[in-house]
């Protein structure tokens, strides 16, 4: 089994080499919490046998699994390797001896914070406190707040009177939310990452109204002593005509100097059979969309999710990533617009799916 494990320096140069490399942190979702060290993709070892094919679709890709350090990663690639997967490995010493040391290390991906921290810096994206804007609310004036989590997080705890709209979708619910250009937009998550995206791709997108975030979100909103409330209060609906012409222009502006990739069905198809590649393709709608109607082979993967959290669904780094979208676009122009400067291969596939839910019916 030793010939199958490597150790810290090797999965160093591994992460730096640019060939396709798949890291799993194997230990419980509890454990691992937010994010593994490596910001690897969380896949528990009780799991691993029956989902690993959907993280890592291709058998013959370099894959390193990591372990606490007691032993279940070994015996992993033992199974692994006997059902087919011909190129996986663990490391040694798990976890801990990545981290042993304290020195600054290569991760699988960008974290979310020193990601999104640049963009604000870059960017000088407005920013609110808590008290700011309960003052605002206290002296009446027009503003509103946008929550850009998913909804179940949303439905948890969420600044009161907050618009659950998860990052995605901001673009195309916007004039339906907020039809007003005179209203203050605050965008909010749990802390920092997906608000500041969120709050940043509004402005990106040239939309009229003066948008901000709300500093370290849910939890800078009680640190000041205010309550949250639960429940999912309030959300979108089916946009508008209105909201849509207003997603499709203000898409186009967000996109105006991304080098974007379309592709057709058929050259998804090719791509996603091709032996000496690894691509993904992910339906960035809402899920209640995808259950109506979808393409074949692709991952449910909320397009605001992505944005903060891409690790957990995009396990092989050097992949081909495909963003499957309606044809208006809007949610997967804004993933591209974000995933691209991570470092992603990104394109998008268009579809109607309202002309395939017509031919199903």
């Amino acid at each position: 089994m030793t010939e199958y494990s490597i150790g810290k320096s090797t999965l160093i140069d591994w992460l730096g080499d640019g060939l396709e490399l798949a890291v799993l942190d194997i230990r419980s979702t509890e454990e691992v919490g937010y994010a593994s060290p490596l910001f690897a993709t969380n896949l528990p070892a009780e799991r691993l046998d029956v989902e690993l094919d959907r993280f890592v679709p291709r058998r013959v890709v370099r894959t390193v699994l990591v372990d606490g350090g007691d032993g279940p990663a070994a015996a992993a690639v033992d199974r692994l390797r006997q059902a087919g997967w011909s190129d996986v490995h663990f490391l040694r010493g798990g976890i801990p001896a990545w981290v042993e040391g304290g020195e600054e290390l290569p991760t699988f991906d960008l974290p979310g914070v020193p990601f999104v921290t640049k963009v604000r810096d870059e960017k000088g994206t407005p920013v609110v406190s808590a008290v700011e804007l309960n003052a605002w609310r206290d002296q009446g004036q027009d503003v509103i707040v946008l929550d850009t989590r998913t909804l179940a997080e949303y439905e948890k705890a969420h600044v009161p009177g907050a618009v659950g709209v998860p990052g995605a979708e901001l673009l195309l619910r916007f004039k339906d939310i907020v039809p007003s250009a005179d209203t203050k937009v605050v965008v909010s998550c749990a802390g920092l990452p997906r608000a500041i995206l969120g709050a940043q791709t509004l402005i990106d997108a040239g939309v009229a109204n003066a948008v901000s975030y709300l500093d370290d979100g849910t939890r800078g909103w009680t640190d000041a002593g205010f309550e949250l409330e639960s429940g999912r209060t309030a959300s979108y609906g089916e946009p508008s005509e209105e909201a849509r012409a207003f997603a499709s222009e203000r898409g186009e502006s967000l996109s105006a100097k991304d080098a974007l990739t379309f592709i057709d069905p058929r050259t998804a198809e090719r791509w996603n059979a091709d032996p000496a590649r690894t691509t993904y393709l992910l339906d960035v709608r809402t899920p209640e969309e995808i259950a109506r109607a979808n393409v074949p082979g692709s991952i449910s993967s909320e397009g605001g999710q992505l944005l903060g959290v891409s690790y957990r669904t995009i396990a092989v780094r050097g992949a081909r990533v495909v963003l499957i979208d309606d044809p208006l676009g809007s949610r997967a122009r804004i993933v591209a617009h974000w995933l691209a400067r991570r470092g992603f291969e990104i394109a998008i596939l268009l579809c109607d799916f309202e002309a395939r839910e017509r031919a199903a019916a």
